[in-house]
């Protein structure tokens, strides 16, 4: 089975061509479960696999995404960032592609060898500044889902965010992720504001279970989100994180989002065959 190893801003993937490969949808999730545990085998936050678009679609491919742990994502917006460029180089797209994903169609566009821009789903189910109580504290949180079906995000402005202890952002991010006002669960964001339309944000990631070092879909949400406050123009809004910088560019009409693009590097890391004898194909 060959591979490529990708990230976007950190954010690290798995990708395998099953329009060459032809394996059984069924075994993904195991391969996913072995391949990203990183002592053990390649490691990655993520596994992607390349299909055949979707009959009726007017699609270049289609995305199938697994977390690290093998439960299925709607969508990953660095990981479509990171097939684009995959697409690309593999002769499936040309500049501007369209991606199937479980969330809906992203269109992807070539800005430079390394560069890609995304359209990220449409942001729907906001709700902005939520009381919700975490043990004996109560933060004030937004949520949004981006696609349908929606990638559900919590959004929470923690102020110092760099030089929070991290065993405590950790037990938070935990914690929210499973809070019961979210039937989905939700990907949870940290974020501060450090300077004019410049943000800086950690993720704890549904699937992952843990900090990621970017998160394109939840560097969306927070941007859609703080947009939407008035806190940030929506203009080439500048997100750091832990592995690098994300762009966020917003259309906004009145109350809604109309359009969300994401830019920010692709890393081809290794490309190889599979030999883990661990993983039982």
């Amino acid at each position: 089975m060959k591979f490529w190893k990708m990230n976007g801003a950190g954010n690290d993937f798995i990708i395998v061509n099953n329009i060459e490969e032809r394996l059984p949808v069924e075994i993904f999730p195991k391969i996913a479960e072995t391949l990203c545990e990183r002592h053990m085998s390649i490691g990655a936050d993520g596994f992607m696999v390349v299909e055949k678009p979707t009959e009726g679609t007017d699609a270049d491919y289609r995305m199938l995404f697994y977390n690290s742990d093998g439960s299925m994502g709607e969508m990953c917006g660095n990981g479509a960032r990171c097939i684009c460029r995959y697409g690309y180089e593999k002769g499936l797209a040309g500049d501007i592609q369209k991606v199937e994903t479980t969330a809906g169609i992203v269109i992807g566009e070539r800005i430079d060898k390394r560069q890609y821009r995304i359209r990220l789903n449409d942001p729907c189910n906001i709700r902005m500044d939520e009381p919700v109580k975490i043990d004996d504290q109560t933060f004030l949180c937004s949520y949004v889902e981006l696609g349908n079906p929606g990638i559900p995000h919590c959004v929470i402005p923690v102020k110092d965010l760099k030089d929070y202890p991290e065993t405590q952002l950790f037990e938070l991010g935990r914690k929210l992720r499973n809070y019961e006002g979210y039937p989905k669960g939700a990907n949870v964001n940290f974020c501060e504001i450090t300077g004019p339309d410049h943000v800086f944000e950690r993720t704890y990631e549904r699937g992952v279970e843990d900090f990621t070092y970017a998160c394109g879909t939840g560097t969306g949400s927070v941007v859609a989100i703080l947009t939407l406050m008035n806190k940030v123009s929506g203009e080439n809004v500048k997100v750091d994180m832990t592995g690098g910088r994300l762009i966020i560019d917003v259309d906004r009409e009145g109350r809604e989002i109309k359009n969300l693009y994401l830019t920010g590097p692709t890393n081809i890391v290794a490309k190889g065959e599979v030999t883990d004898e661990d993983l039982k194909i």
